[in-house]
């Protein structure tokens, strides 16, 4: 009889994870942009001479996020990084990944884990794109890229 409950118990526990691992992929799923979302991105697809833009990678970059006041363990963020720039920018655009993957970890670090589960995809964006957007201007140079996206995201 006991080995029964054992068995009961352990396929619960299947159960309830396996729920558990699909409510986390339903949640941190890309949401739908809106009409004006899709309009603005369209906007970034092409810069103003017409040329497609190319795409330079920054992976793996990994931060220790801040621990929580009721936190006790370690937890860390990683992602890899897509800029999308012009062909004539593409070689100062990967001349700045150091720079840019420093600047990244400065904006990514402050978040505890509580904060970092709760941000879309498209927050993170916005908020990396912020951070670069003010190192470029408080350096009174051009930024050689047209926005920064997220490849990967991997909180844990």
């Amino acid at each position: 009889m006991s080995k029964m409950k054992m068995i009961i118990a352990i396929a619960g526990a299947v159960i309830v994870s396996a729920a558990g691992a699909g409510g986390a992929v339903w949640w941190f799923m890309p949401k739908p942009a809106s009409a004006a979302g899709a309009a603005k991105k369209a906007e970034h697809e092409r810069p103003r001479d017409g040329k497609p833009l190319k795409y330079v990678t920054l992976d793996k970059v990994i931060v220790m996020l801040r621990r929580g006041p009721d936190d006790t363990d370690t937890h860390y963020l990683s992602t890899d990084l897509v800029l999308s720039t012009e062909g004539s920018k593409e070689k100062e655009a990967k001349e700045n990944l150091p720079l840019l993957r420093s600047l990244a970890v400065r904006t990514l670090s402050a978040y505890t884990m509580k904060e970092a589960s709760s941000m879309t995809v498209e927050q993170y964006a916005d908020q990396l794109n912020k951070s670069f957007d003010a190192n470029y201007e408080h350096e009174h140079t051009e930024k050689p890229f047209v926005e920064v996206m997220i490849g990967k995201l991997i909180i844990e």
